[in-house]
């Protein structure tokens, strides 16, 4: 077998976040008496996601994405009233939400059935992901799971990687692949810290960046294939 150790990421490439996302985010504004309009909707994810994207770049840090995320969608949409509980009500909820994306059950059960070691690597609050895992029906499925709260790192840093790798029985970069659907996170840091890479792209996205997977997917079975083949 070629990969024999699977490191995948989790929202976006078996987990729904969108899915996750809306539902929590509904739900906590209306408790609140807030409009769940898709204007609000999209203004959050625009911010959550400029957020998130500084985060993994190294300029800020979690808490400040927890702490600043709410606020900033209030002062836009002109909202003076002050909601202290928000962003742990909205964690809660997002908690609930462990949908899985098309194939992503079938595929991992197949994939422990060839014999892999399946590990999540994810970004994100502990309890939050761990939840949706749970709910998600995975967790029978995984030799383990690292969240970068947990870790102090985050993907795409190496220290992130190298925290994994040591935490992992009889790891070997060559027999790793790293799969995710963001080129950034995943696929720049997989191949920062020695391992291969797999870009899943279900929408068929042009990749201009400078970052080169070595394998690119648009269906989660196409793995199947890939972790099989005899390493040269």
């Amino acid at each position: 077998m070629r990969y024999p150790i699977l490191l995948l990421d989790a929202d976006g490439t078996l987990l729904d976040f969108d899915q996750a996302e809306d539902q929590a985010l509904r739900l906590t504004l209306e408790r609140n008496g807030l409009s769940s309009d898709e204007e609000t909707l999209s203004l959050y994810k625009e911010i959550n996601h400029g957020l998130w994207t500084d985060f993994e770049n190294g300029l800020i840090t979690k808490q400040q994405i927890l702490d600043r995320r709410f606020l900033e969608l209030f002062a836009r949409l002109g909202i003076t009233e002050e909601l202290p509980g928000f962003e742990v009500e909205y964690q809660l909820a997002l908690g609930e939400g462990g949908f899985l994306l098309p194939e992503a059950h079938s595929v991992c059960r197949q994939l422990c059935d060839e014999g892999c070691r399946l590990y999540i690597l994810t970004n994100g609050v502990e309890a939050t992901q761990l939840s949706r895992l749970e709910r998600s029906g995975l967790n029978p499925l995984l030799s383990g799971v690292f969240v970068s709260e947990t870790t102090g790192y985050q993907k795409p840093q190496r220290e992130y990687f190298e925290y994994v790798w040591s935490r992992i029985p009889g790891f070997e970069l060559r027999k790793a692949l790293m799969v995710g659907d963001s080129l950034n996170s995943d696929i720049r840091g997989g191949a920062g810290a020695g391992v291969d890479t797999c870009w899943y792209n279900p929408q068929g996205k042009r990749n201009d960046s400078a970052v080169r997977p070595d394998y690119e997917i648009q269906g989660l079975a196409e793995l199947i294939d890939i972790v099989k083949e005899d390493k040269p």
